[in-house]
């Protein structure tokens, strides 16, 4: 039964970058589940507080637009090199220590992902959209586990810090793979506290008009409920909070909120 799922992109976000022990954890299941199944999982990630610890460093602004950091084109080369450099290695050296083949990408990797950039004002910031996923077909044909950093370039050659969310979605289209965004949320909790299994965007907008979904989940939801729409399929979004759950979710079950596109 598990040979007939469809990969699994798995977007890694929030604290779990910063965190040993949990990256441990996720790649510990992830070792776990891959020995007695066949299914082919994927990690896309960003690292935004890597570039927030380096530009504070180099006492570089950080400007943010709509929830997207202004990247100017004379800094994409510092960013790039946090992301695709120092988080995708940290992410690779931690999965090698659990006992996991991990291999290193980013967007452009065998042409993954083209990449173009999304609006003038934000900089070297780009729009992702699938593209050819032959090489990561052969890698993960290896049984290696890919860990793509969420930097892309141009036909032209130009570095681009992509969304990780939005690069996730894009990886995930090109492979025709399920996604799941991990992060340090559950998912979405109704009034009472209670996980909700599953939404629409028509329930979505009522919490929030209700004020159950507020803050930073508001962003969370639009996104997970944009992923849906562009992929055509439901989307999760889960914790990496409690490990013992995850090999089910590697398996096909839903541990989170599930995402219905329209």
């Amino acid at each position: 039964m598990t040979q007939s799922l469809n990969p699994l992109v798995i977007k890694l976000g929030g604290a779990a970058l910063s965190c040993t022990k949990t990256l441990s954890q996720l790649f510990g299941a992830i070792a776990a589940y891959q020995q007695k199944a066949q299914r082919q999982i994927v990690i896309v990630h960003g690292g935004g507080y890597l570039v927030d610890e380096l530009m504070e460093k180099l006492q570089l602004p950080t400007v943010k637009k709509n929830g997207l950091r202004v990247t100017p084109y004379d800094q994409i080369p510092i960013i790039a090199g946090a992301l695709a450099g120092t988080a995708n290695k940290l992410l690779q050296g931690q999965a090698l220590a659990d006992g996991l083949n991990a291999v290193g990408l980013s967007l452009a990797d065998g042409g993954l992902c083209q990449v173009e950039e999304l609006d003038a004002e934000l900089g070297a910031v780009g729009k992702a959209a699938p593209g050819d996923a032959t090489l990561l077909g052969a890698i993960l044909a290896t049984g290696a586990l890919p860990i793509i950093s969420s930097i892309g370039l141009t036909p032209s050659g130009q570095l681009m810090n992509v969304n990780a969310d939005q690069a996730a979605v894009a990886v995930a289209g090109a492979l025709d793979a399920e996604l799941v965004l991990l992060s340090d949320v559950s998912g979405v909790l109704d009034g009472k506290g209670h996980l909700i299994k599953s939404l629409t965007e028509a329930e979505a907008d009522a919490l929030i008009a209700g004020k159950v979904i507020t803050d930073g989940m508001i962003v969370k939801v639009k996104a997970a409920l944009e992923a849906a729409n562009d992929l055509g399929r439901a989307i999760e979004v889960a914790t990496w909070r409690y490990p013992d759950k995850l090999e089910r979710l590697f398996a096909g079950e839903s541990i989170g909120t599930q995402f219905v596109p329209a």
